[in-house]
């Protein structure tokens, strides 16, 4: 009988490094939101996926940057119990950005908190720069920290991924499987529905506010003829806002719940009724109950 393997693996790296594109790629499923806006991942979403024997666990963590409010605080805190708890730490970097001020200080915090648990460089974005410049920053990077393994991917076009996955299989611990074989993450749906239309609402707004609005499901009901209706509340933090996600003669929530419904009906492979409302809810950012709902502890954001 093959013996199987399971364990966690933490991707860490600064906002849009790429992390929730190479989860989304690895797992083949979207399980994590991808956007052009920094700061879009704020629960540990984990993605499940399978290569040969080996079931591998991401933990996708909220990108580390220098925390300003109390969201940020408890964001950047779980980021590092996300790369505690793992069997193995990706530290990305984007090919085109190089070795910033923000990457060399995760360096420096992962001689401190990855202890034994090995830590693989992985470089990002690599149809960005050309080949002698990818190995000029690998060496670089590699005389920082002394990483397991390099590897050079294309997270969005998958360059690379395959020998990634394959390294990861290997390195995982012998163990049973930890999730059903088709389970892609372990998130309820009522939240991963909720994390896509966030998604929405964050492309299509441009300005401060998506870091000011959050959006729960308060209703999810299964239909007889197998569709199911999703109720969902956006929370913004201010009245002005309101009108704003609503836009004129509401097209702008109409355009987002439309996007959102066809992309959960992609996901969930059946129909799905979307209904929005948008709500203020002015203390949002500093209840407890909201932070738990992100997988994210309240406390870890006192100053």
């Amino acid at each position: 009988m093959t013996e199987t393997r399971a364990g966690f693996v933490a991707l860490i790296g600064e906002p849009n490094a790429g992390k929730s594109t190479l989860l989304n790629q690895m797992v083949g499923a979207k399980v994590s939101i991808v956007t052009h806006k920094v700061q879009t991942t704020r629960a540990r979403i984990r993605g499940i996926a399978i290569e040969g024997n080996a079931q591998v666990v991401f933990v996708d963590t909220p990108g580390i940057f220098r925390p300003r409010r109390r969201l940020d605080r408890s964001m950047v805190k779980a980021a590092w119990g996300g790369a505690a708890d793992a069997d193995v730490i990706l530290f990305l970097i984007e090919a085109h950005r190089g070795l910033t001020d923000g990457a060399r200080a995760i360096i420096d915090n992962l001689r401190e908190h990855a202890g034994k648990t090995p830590v693989a460089l992985v470089i990002n974005k690599i149809d960005r720069v050309k080949a002698e410049v990818l190995l000029e920053l690998s060496q670089k990077v590699n005389e920082t920290f002394q990483f397991a393994r390099t590897f050079m991917i294309s997270a969005e076009k998958g360059y690379g991924c395959n020998d990634l996955m394959e390294w990861l299989a290997a390195e995982v611990p012998a163990g049973p499987w930890l999730y059903p074989e088709d389970q892609v993450a372990d998130l309820p749906m009522r939240m991963i529905a909720a994390e896509i239309t966030r998604e929405k609402l964050t492309l299509r707004l441009h300005e401060e506010i998506p870091y000011q609005l959050t959006v729960e499901t308060e209703r999810w009901e299964e239909k007889k003829d197998g569709s199911a209706r999703v109720d969902q509340i956006v929370y913004v933090a201010r009245p002005g806002h309101k009108g704003i996600v609503l836009g004129k003669g509401g097209e702008t929530i109409k355009a987002v719940g439309q996007a959102a419904r066809a992309e959960l009906a992609e996901f969930m492979g059946r129909p799905v009724h979307l209904f929005l409302q948008v709500k203020v809810r002015e203390n949002w950012l500093d209840e407890a109950e909201r932070y738990n709902e992100m997988g994210l502890d309240f406390r870890d954001g006192d100053a």
